[in-house]
């Protein structure tokens, strides 16, 4: 028993010489099995600093496996792939029917490759951190214009020996960066995730960091990125309470099962799609003209329709085309145990905006470029947004009316709902309560303001093309204003719209 004291000092000792070393500056720090630490990563009062290091070899590995998958070498121009793809077809799904089509750059074969990367942050070195590019539409301008500031996803893992613990970074695995490349606010995306998370919807977490990167020439400024969280990572464990459910990561209008369109983020052994078959077939049916109620009952035993419409009705009063009814892309589904299918948004960086989501086909094989529609657009000179697939009726279109009149059957889910007198009345309460308790003007312009001024020391106009979009300060501070005017144009809509019978 005397000897328990020494035993005790000893243990302490060799505690803190092993904390030590996972502080050491110079390795990777140490992996806890610990919850993710969100007020060290996902800060709202203030912007964190990253320090991200690619050697001059992994940037030109970069560029050629860029050239090799999507046609085209950065800088040197690039044209949107030509027929976008239709009946909720990914990429994949094209390629397994045909080609793309287009000009020389696309979508690609595949995404872009992990490289090695060393990341710095608070005075601590992660290395060995896998860095790819990531995105469509977004990754294609700005690949194509030479711009730097590239969208990107971090893996703390990906390159970490196996048989090892994982490391992580404060908890987290993976990490996502949105450079609001049409977004000369840079808002949008944190804007727009934060209202959803307070309206009772799950949605990523999403902070602003200021963003060095060196390509092998030095460290240089890209400017402010929206850190976001990855949904098969953390999201869902934090804000669901489990993950035993399929994640799925689809790029379907849900007129039918295509495997292929259900990207599954986890349970990857398990070939069981039965849950979104299942939803499937329970929306599409019959019964829904003949015995309504019995439809919803059926639906409802698949997919959660309340959680759904409220998302619907938030997404559609702040003006967001870039996703489902439109695109059909930017959604996550879980399977939770208690909640059956449940709607996940993703990728807010098109939200608060008036425009539509395109431009004709016929401009589209012109490769023209376009004034923005609206003043929260892109910047003069940027390739728009690729066209919507045509979801609403009379051709392209942008977002979804308030009313779902404009929404054609290419998107059920929308089109059905809209036309059950039940779900539109549940549909119009939740439009309702949002534009009264949190989409008010008093409300967002100081949520507008508080995020507008948190950043606007880092919005630096002396960082000169090509290491970021934003060309001059001037146009970040008209955004303020025109996000404003965007808020009261919406509740002046939704006011015409709560007045129809």
């Amino acid at each position: 028993m005397k000897r328990t004291p020494y035993l005790f000092l000893l243990s302490l000792l060799c505690w803190i010489s092993v904390e030590s070393m996972s502080q050491n500056n110079t390795s990777t720090p140490k992996s806890k099995s610990r919850r993710p630490n969100y007020e060290v990563v996902f800060p709202q009062n203030r912007v964190n600093t990253l320090e991200i290091t690619l050697t001059q070899a992994t940037w030109d590995s970069i560029q050629i496996d860029m050239k090799k998958k999507f046609g085209n070498e950065f800088g040197k121009g690039s044209r949107f792939p030509g027929p976008m793809p239709r009946n909720g077809a990914s990429a994949a799904a094209m390629r397994e029917g045909g080609s793309m089509g287009g000009g020389p750059a696309s979508f690609g074969q595949s995404e872009p490759n992990y490289v090695v990367a060393s990341l710095k942050f608070n005075g601590k070195t992660w290395n060995s951190v896998g860095f790819r590019l990531k995105g469509n539409s977004t990754l294609m301008m700005s690949w194509g214009q030479g711009i730097y500031k590239l969208p990107f996803r971090l893996s703390f893992d990906e390159f970490a020996p196996k048989g090892t613990a994982k490391p992580s970074f404060y908890g987290f695995h993976e990490l996502s960066m949105s450079p609001a490349a049409n977004d000369p606010s840079l808002l949008h995306e944190k804007v727009a995730a934060d209202l959803f998370r307070q309206a009772g919807i799950p949605a990523a977490q999403t902070a602003f960091y200021r963003v060095f990167i060196n390509f092998g020439e030095g460290l240089k400024y890209c400017g402010v990125y929206t850190m976001v969280e990855v949904i098969d990572d953390t999201m869902v464990g934090t804000q669901f309470g489990d993950t035993k459910g399929n994640i799925y990561k689809p790029e379907s209008t849900f007129q039918k099962f295509t495997a292929v369109q259900f990207e599954k983020k986890n349970n990857k052994k398990k070939a069981d799609y039965s849950d979104v078959q299942s939803f499937i077939k329970a929306l599409n049916d019959s019964t829904r003209l003949t015995q309504p109620a019995q439809w919803r009952a059926h639906l409802e035993a698949t997919f959660n329709v309340p959680h759904f419409l409220k998302y619907l009705a938030i997404n559609n009063v702040i003006g967001n085309w870039d996703t489902y009814g439109a695109m059909a892309h930017n959604f996550y589904l879980y399977n939770s145990p208690t909640k059956k299918l449940t709607w996940i948004p993703w990728d807010n960086n098109e939200a608060f905006s008036s425009r539509g989501g395109g431009m004709p086909p016929a401009a589209m094989a012109r490769n023209e470029k376009r004034p923005s529609e609206s003043s929260s657009g892109p910047s003069e000179g940027f390739f728009p947004p690729p066209p919507p697939m045509g979801g609403n009726k009379g051709g392209f279109g942008g977002n979804v009316s308030l009313d779902l009149s404009t929404v054609s059957k290419q998107w059920p889910l929308i089109r059905y709902l809209a036309d059950d007198p039940v779900y539109l009345t549940q549909y119009k309460n939740y439009v309702k309560a949002f534009t009264q308790h949190l989409f008010t003007t008093t409300n967002m312009k100081k949520l507008l303001e508080r995020q507008h001024r948190l950043i606007a020391p880092y919005v630096e106009g002396k960082e000169a093309k090509p290491y970021s979009q934003l060309r001059d300060t001037a146009s970040f501070g008209r955004s303020l204003e025109q996000l404003n005017e965007h808020v009261v144009s919406q509740t002046q809509k939704v006011a015409a719209f709560l007045q129809k019978p």
